[in-house]
């Protein structure tokens, strides 16, 4: 029988999985694992599910014609990613802006961008920017602005140990990296945003 190279795949990771529950010394045959390397192995297709993500077909063609000159701010975009260093999980929220030139995008594009890159394995900084540049990419704003803050699990449960602490990246384009102001007011209104959800 031809196996697909989806079930191959998919074959591969439940085998990856039963040997590292080996090598630290389980029975993948217990009664509380005999799935757990299927399940894992499904997991990890559903949260590194970006790369399979085309920017283009995302966007489906939700650019409008809009005579808006201010700035677009969407604020709190939850993400969840994978460090590529120790494959564990880092949580956060992203803060987009971008300035219009003649066209603005729908708002579940932004949201759906950020979870593009989140759901890949990554470190924080090139995920601030691939968000940044795929939104200047396809959307032509005159600058965009990103601010990630997240905690991360390799830092929190091993190595230094400090579960309080957070990264913050920043990415900006166009006029926000050009405009002082611009990127204070921006810098400002997220801040403000953050305050009134406490």
């Amino acid at each position: 029988m031809i196996t697909s190279p989806q079930t191959r795949s998919d074959n591969t990771l439940t085998e990856a999985v039963t040997n590292v529950l080996k090598s630290v010394g389980e029975d993948p045959t217990r009664e509380g694992l005999i799935g757990t390397p299927s399940r894992v192995a499904r997991m990890y297709k559903e949260i590194l599910s970006g790369y399979s993500v085309d920017p283009l077909e995302l966007l489906n063609g939700a650019l409008f014609d809009v005579e808006h000159e201010d700035m677009v701010i969407i604020t709190g975009i939850e993400f969840h990613s994978m460090c590529e260093h120790h494959m564990l999980p880092f949580v956060g929220e992203a803060h987009v802006a971008y300035l219009p030139d003649q066209k603005v995008v729908g708002l579940s594009k932004i949201p759906r961008i950020v979870d593009m890159y989140a759901r890949r394995l990554q470190i924080q900084e090139r995920m601030t920017r691939q968000i940044a540049e795929t939104i200047t990419t396809l959307v032509e704003p005159l600058g965009v602005a990103v601010v990630a803050t997240a905690t991360h699990m390799c830092s929190a449960i091993r190595g230094v140990r400090k579960p309080k602490s957070r990264m913050t990246t920043r990415s900006m384009t166009g006029q926000f990296k050009n405009d002082r102001s611009l990127r204070s007011e921006f810098l400002s209104q997220i801040q403000n945003t953050n305050l009134e959800l406490q």
